[in-house]
């Protein structure tokens, strides 16, 4: 058994950036290791968001288990994205509302 801390890796919407500092605050206050998306205060060009979603797959790629932060049942294409690429890897998931 390993002393490590769990990794959690959140997703979600960038519409849910507030819900997603809630979690993350929430999951690093009980002992977790968070990984989340990226914020940026202004608009990012394509390339760096492309650039930002390979950089999150690898970010699930740490991660024990993912959460994923969906108001409202919501899941976009991008995080439908990568919500299949952790179940691909074998990663448990999880959702803070009925998908």
């Amino acid at each position: 058994m390993s002393d490590r801390p769990e990794i959690v890796c959140i997703c979600g919407s960038t519409r849910f950036a507030d819900e997603m500092r809630v979690a993350n605050q929430d999951l690093t206050f009980a002992g977790v290791i968070v990984v989340a998306p990226g914020e940026a205060d202004e608009l990012v060009t394509n390339e760096q968001k492309t650039a930002l979603d390979a950089l999150h797959l690898r970010k699930i790629d740490l991660a024990d288990r993912v959460l994923v932060v969906n108001p409202g049942g919501y899941i976009g294409e991008s995080t439908s994205r990568e919500i299949a690429y952790a179940r691909a890897a074998g990663k448990p998931i999880s959702f803070t509302d009925p998908v």
